[in-house]
């Protein structure tokens, strides 16, 4: 008897799920057919209007200013260090010497190198006579020749070493570190020295994105804004702009900014890039969204008489969430900008208001 009972109550559970089923499928049903019928049977679409809009191309952006040059200078020739010349925060020239080595050893070589080559070269000379009275062969002209050629070597090779003693400063700049103090042994094997920075003229690096960087090119002119310094004027000038986008599908420029004579602008600091564009004429444009799967397609869908009617046109510029078109659309026509994919030509379609 409870079997029995069990049954039925499984049996009545089942049919009270199936009629809830059926029941909400009929709802979903009714619902749709009333969504469509709302529309005429037609498919249920946004649409835009075509405009003809002049188009604003300027922007700001902001980034930071880097040296353009920047340059940590080693150590060439090894020594124990008797001056310096700079400390930290000096202003340098190209070839002014910043500190010494200790020559002793070195200016030893030159002298022993110099004495060397002196003698090859009287070798020379007593072997060339010799050979002109049938003293000598060619060959034992041709090695004292080789000896004075390579004893002139090691003499230069000395010289430069004699020379590397004075350190000299090799670009115009600031001593932003100096990692030395008299006493100090250095050795031949790139010690570093100095750090030094020319901020001169610095780099301003920002990163913009596709459509803005579609109007730009190496050369333009840009003008600079620093909030530390809202009162002075700086002008760039664009010396590189990255072929490829980074992870952030942005890329990457480049601006060299000439600094004012205190040399105002540091390295690390922000700035703003300001870019300014003549006035445009008046461009067709309409919704990122009106094209059929993408703007490389060129298609769009265009409202006629309550029909979607494909449409090739030719896309021009991309300016965030509009696109130019150059050809395919005259302003006042109506593109459709969703519900494309249940769309083909000829479909009836009714405008959601």
């Amino acid at each position: 008897m409870k079997k029995a009972i069990i049954i039925l109550l499984v049996i009545g559970a089942s049919i009270g799920a199936i009629a809830y089923v059926l029941t909400n499928n009929k709802k979903k049903t009714e619902e749709k057919t009333a969504f469509i019928a709302k529309g005429g049977g037609a498919v249920a679409v946004n649409a835009a209007k075509v405009e003809k809009k002049t188009v604003d191309l300027d922007f700001s952006v902001n980034g930071n200013f880097i040296p353009k040059q920047e340059l940590n200078f080693l150590s060439e020739s090894p020594g124990r260090v008797t001056k310096i010349f700079v400390d930290e925060g000096a202003r340098v020239t190209k070839g002014q010497v910043l500190a010494r080595i200790d020559a002793e050893i070195i200016n030893t070589d030159r002298e022993t190198a110099q004495a060397t080559y002196q003698n090859a070269l009287k070798d020379q000379a007593r072997y060339q006579s010799s050979y002109s009275t049938g003293g000598v062969t060619q060959q034992q002209l041709d090695q004292a020749k080789l000896a004075t050629q390579n004893a002139k070597l090691r003499l230069q090779a000395s010289q430069r070493r004699l020379s590397d003693a004075n350190i000299k400063s090799p670009i115009n700049g600031i001593v932003n570190k100096r990692y030395i103090e008299v006493g100090a042994f250095v050795t031949g094997q790139g010690t570093q020295l100095f750090e030094l920075v020319d901020v001169s003229k610095l780099k301003l690096k920002v990163n913009v994105n596709e459509s803005q960087v579609a109007n730009l090119k190496i050369g333009d002119q840009i003008a600079i804004k620093s909030t530390v310094f809202p009162n002075e004027k700086f002008t760039g000038k664009i010396t590189f702009i990255a072929a490829k986008a980074d992870g952030t599908l942005n890329f990457p420029i480049e601006i060299e900014v000439a600094n004012n004579t205190n040399n105002s602008l540091r390295a690390g600091m922000y700035g703003t890039a300001v870019f300014n564009f003549p006035a445009q004429a008046p461009s067709i444009l309409i919704p990122r969204t009106s094209f059929v799967g993408s703007v490389s397609s060129n298609q769009v869908f265009v409202l006629e008489n309550n029909k979607a009617k494909i449409r090739k046109v030719i896309a021009g510029r991309i300016l965030g969430n509009q696109v130019e078109i150059v050809d395919g659309l005259k302003e006042g026509e109506t593109v459709i900008t969703s519900g494309q994919i249940n769309l083909s030509d000829g479909t009836a379609v009714s405008v959601v208001k």
